[in-house]
């Protein structure tokens, strides 16, 4: 422990504005994964342990675009699409025989493509970490703000962040289709009654979730080093923060992400072998009192 590097922190505004910062990024590219992995779970019902892969596509389909057209605005539009799209194919002809059965067959399933995608990925891209350049537009001097430097990446990815999660937020709660995954969530065998096609909704989730993940992979790209393993710590975060959260709840989502967030940030400060241990007690607390998550809905 090293608590008084933590007590020295919360006794300046800077270190505190930084750490915060530092817990924001944290919270905004796990967030985007981790309300991916909560609409497919919410939803469908599939625990899908190869959602990181995803995250992981997206991350080297952003390296491809870049290094072929040197732009990564067009990566930030095609590299979400393009696990989209494969997002779909593994829907249409694998996940989809496993909606109902237990556990054990979707986790096999899914456990198997983090073999087959990581292993796919060492073929294409190779073993050795790639890096992608932060975009030419935020090459700036950083912007000084009570004594902390904070870079123009950081800024966007902030900003960013927090309009997808009111778009996230309006798409499911305001909108048309967002009250039929809603709906299909809640009863699908009442909604394939109305004459709404359930498997066709079940292929738009898993591909709004698979495009969620890859657009958090596009994000953190420039961030670290993209390698065939980098989704699988994610996924095991991204699992925390919707079992906290409440699947399906996307303001619960982000609230916990940012908490982890946060947790992460300054815990590492005053705990650096062991920061992740106060998420999973809290994680191991919530199930005990409230297995819904704390933003989720009861069932009976």
């Amino acid at each position: 422990m090293d608590l008084a590097s933590l007590f020295n922190c919360l006794a300046s505004p800077g270190c505190i504005l930084g750490q915060v910062i530092g817990a924001l990024i944290i919270a905004m590219v796990l967030f985007l994964v981790a309300s991916g992995l909560s609409l497919i779970l919410g939803v469908l019902g599939v625990m899908n342990f190869a959602h990181g892969c995803l995250y992981m596509l997206g991350a080297y389909y952003t390296y491809t675009v870049v290094a072929h057209f040197g732009n990564f605005g067009l990566a930030l539009l095609l590299a979400p699409i393009g696990v989209g799209i494969t997002g779909v194919i593994l829907e249409r002809f694998f996940i989809k025989r496993v909606y109902g059965l237990p556990d054990l067959y979707q986790l096999l399933l899914t456990y198997a493509f983090i073999l087959v995608l990581d292993d796919m990925a060492k073929l294409i891209w190779g073993i050795f970490d790639l890096s992608v350049p932060v975009p030419g537009w935020f090459r700036r001097p950083p912007i000084d703000i009570m004594g902390t430097l904070v870079p123009f990446y950081y800024l966007f990815i902030m900003l960013a962040g927090a309009a997808l999660v009111l778009g996230i937020w309006f798409f499911l709660a305001k909108t048309k289709f967002g009250k039929i995954i809603n709906a299909a969530a809640t009863d699908p065998e009442m909604l394939m009654c109305v004459g709404m096609n359930v498997p066709l909704v079940y292929t738009s989730v898993f591909a709004l979730g698979s495009v969620l993940a890859g657009l958090g992979g596009v994000i953190a790209s420039p961030l670290r080093s993209i390698v065939p393993e980098m989704g699988n710590s994610i996924i095991i975060e991204s699992f925390i923060i919707v079992v906290i959260g409440g699947m399906g709840n996307i303001i619960g989502t982000f609230l916990v992400a940012l908490l982890f967030g946060l947790m992460r940030s300054f815990g590492i400060l005053g705990f650096p072998f062991f920061e992740l241990a106060f998420i999973y007690i809290l994680m191991a607390v919530v199930l005990i009192i409230r297995p819904s998550g704390l933003f989720g809905r009861a069932t009976v």
